[in-house]
């Protein structure tokens, strides 16, 4: 069922600035029938009535780029499965619950499905709050806030400010074939530089020439000549003066000498 179009009754829900106090009686009184009775009209009625709690809470997070309509949505099933989850006969109030609830299921959201990339969740949540000081600021200020009015207002240190709103720029992916500019043919894709395979060759050369400082210079001559110059067991046995065995030998050992200096 779409929630998010749900109407609101005449009757403000229980978070309404204006709802007076036999509105909360009622919806108190439904939700402990409800949870005696599970009547699924009964939850309809509560949704509709509590839906200005769901809303409040998904515009929070407007500043995150998602869709306003798709955040109240994410906010309404927060407040069924509070609805569901509530147990009125413990004395707490259902907003107390219901609010970390709702607050909860939109940031799961945010965090599984509104990133492009995958960032760390400590640094998504601490992205959210620096957006959102942002947009507070911008309106106070008139003009966008410096990293350091941010750093002030959220209490985050510099650095941590700078790293969250680069991280901001994860949340959306941008097509390889659209245009460079608006106007012109040219796609992304003509001046993205693409993987030089000499790189890894040059890595793999600098390591395996570390590694191989690590053994006696017989056994490098012998690795040297097996895999450099190609030559066979028996061949390398008449360089270096050993028998074909013991060269087989010596190439097992130091292979696995160099798997060990490898791996430390």
């Amino acid at each position: 069922m779409d929630l998010t179009n749900a109407p609101t009754s005449g009757r403000s829900a229980t978070t309404s600035p204006r709802v007076d106090a036999a509105e909360r009686r009622e919806v108190d009184r439904r939700l402990r029938e409800f949870h005696r009775t599970r009547d699924p009209k009964l939850r309809s009625d509560l949704v509709e009535r509590l839906m200005p709690l769901a809303r409040s809470l998904a515009l929070r997070f407007s500043h995150s780029g998602e869709s306003i309509d798709d955040l109240v949505q994410v906010a309404a099933l927060g407040l069924v499965k509070a609805i569901d989850r509530f147990d009125a006969e413990r004395g707490f109030a259902f907003t107390s619950f219901a609010t970390p609830t709702i607050l909860g299921e939109l940031r799961r959201h945010l965090r599984d499905t509104a990133w492009a990339l995958r960032v760390p969740r400590e640094l998504q949540e601490r992205a959210l709050t620096v957006a959102r000081s942002a947009g507070e600021l911008t309106g106070s200020l008139g003009r966008p806030p410096t990293a350091a009015e941010l750093s002030d207002a959220t209490g985050l240190a510099l650095e941590d400010v700078v790293e969250a709103r680069a991280a901001g720029t994860a949340r959306h992916a941008v097509s390889i074939f659209r245009p460079l500019s608006e106007g012109e043919d040219e796609p992304l894709s003509d001046v993205l530089g693409a993987e030089d395979p000499a790189y890894g060759a040059m890595e793999d050369a600098l390591t395996s020439e570390r590694l191989l400082e690590s053994l006696p210079h017989r056994e490098r001559e012998i690795l040297r000549l097996r895999y450099q110059e190609e030559l066979t067991q028996w061949q390398i046995g008449e360089r270096v003066g050993c028998s074909q065995m013991h060269v087989s030998r010596l190439i097992r050992q130091s292979l696995e000498r160099l798997r060990e200096a490898a791996a430390a």
